[in-house]
């Protein structure tokens, strides 16, 4: 049914035809072998075969552009991420109807064109990791390390953006400033990803909560279809989870917290526009930037889809263009660059 449905849907675009579909990964192999698709749209729990098995085997002799269709469940989310870190292109929640399954799909019809369009540059998939060995409790939010608690750093992302985020934040010391992520996800998938982050990182992951300071040491996601917002609280900063409409068709919107940032540390934040379709987070940059913040970018050459980087480089948002494997030392040097400034005052 859920098949039928999703045909039915993504044929209704002009732009895009389906060339076939299976029940199962080992007559999905046999017709893209034979129909030698663009883009294909694959779910996780199937017959004969999981889809994480399927598409690490896919990778391997037959790379393209991977849209993921999960169910919203827990365990789905969770199984999503390590599809994108297998190579997927992207996740789309599958809801649990038919009328739903209808409802999205507009959504999962860009999503599918994002795909095709961006297959020249296939993701690439993560190295495996293990995660770290565990932590004391007490050293996972450092109170009062070598950075102080007056910088933040911001990062936004969106399509392709767990893989850069991985990257990134496993890269990032300890003492990094407190950090705030916007990463366009359902509910279910911020909180696996802070999860799988978390479990990877020297620094402490977890979906934000209203309320929770921001002090080194810590990451905070935007919780799914909540907007993430920094404020300034005497000497310290907090962060506040609101529902509020959704701006650039977004809910968290990286616009909102970009511009929360710029008023709320001025001079004191580093802002980090990563992958991405469309130019949520553009305009919100370049209010860091006119703040005093220091800016970057990924290049076009590491991003799976070069939108929301480029929209900021065009407003003249971004100080720096940055690769994504050197994106956290890059970070480094503007955190290092703002400790030098610091006198002392606050803005």
């Amino acid at each position: 049914m859920v098949r039928s449905v999703l045909q039915r849907q993504l044929s209704r675009d002009p732009g895009l035809e389906v060339v076939g579909t299976a029940p199962d990964p080992y007559q999905a192999r046999d017709l893209i072998a034979q129909l030698r698709p663009d883009v294909l749209t694959l779910d996780i729990e199937m017959p004969r075969m999981d889809g994480i098995t399927f598409l690490k085997r896919l990778m391997q002799h037959y790379p393209m552009p991977v849209v993921i269709v999960s169910s919203i469940a827990e365990r789905g989310g969770a199984m999503a991420l390590e599809a994108l870190a297998a190579g997927a292109f992207d996740a789309v929640c599958k809801p649990d109807s038919a009328v739903a399954i209808a409802e999205m799909g507009a959504a999962l019809c860009a999503t599918v064109k994002a795909a095709h369009a961006a297959r020249a540059r296939p993701v690439r998939p993560l190295p495996s990791l293990p995660p770290r060995p565990g932590r004391p409790a007490a050293a996972r939010v450092p109170r009062a390390p070598g950075h102080s608690n007056r910088s933040i750093l911001a990062i936004g992302a969106s399509t392709g953006g767990t893989v850069a985020l991985e990257t990134i934040i496993t890269a990032l010391p300890a003492d990094t400033p407190g950090t705030v992520i916007t990463q366009h996800m359902p509910p279910t998938f911020t909180r696996s990803l802070a999860e799988r982050l978390d479990a990877r990182s020297q620094m402490e992951v977890r979906e934000a909560e209203d309320g929770d300071d921001l002090v080194p040491g810590l990451a905070l996601i935007a919780p799914g279809d909540h907007h993430l917002i920094v404020q300034r609280d005497g000497a310290r900063y907090q962060v506040r989870v609101k529902d509020g409409p959704r701006v650039n068709n977004f809910r968290p919107s990286v616009d909102v917290m970009f511009q929360s940032v710029a008023q709320a540390a001025g001079r004191h934040a580093v802002g980090v526009i990563l992958t991405g379709m469309g130019g949520d987070g553009a305009r919100g940059l370049l209010e860091m930037k006119n703040a005093g913040a220091h800016t970057l970018a990924q290049n076009r050459e590491t991003c799976v889809v070069f939108g929301m980087p480029k929209v900021a480089i065009e407003l003249g948002a971004v100080m720096e263009i940055v690769p994504i494997d050197g994106m956290a030392e890059a970070i480094g040097g503007a955190v290092a660059g703002l400790d030098e400034e610091r006198a002392g005052a606050l803005p």
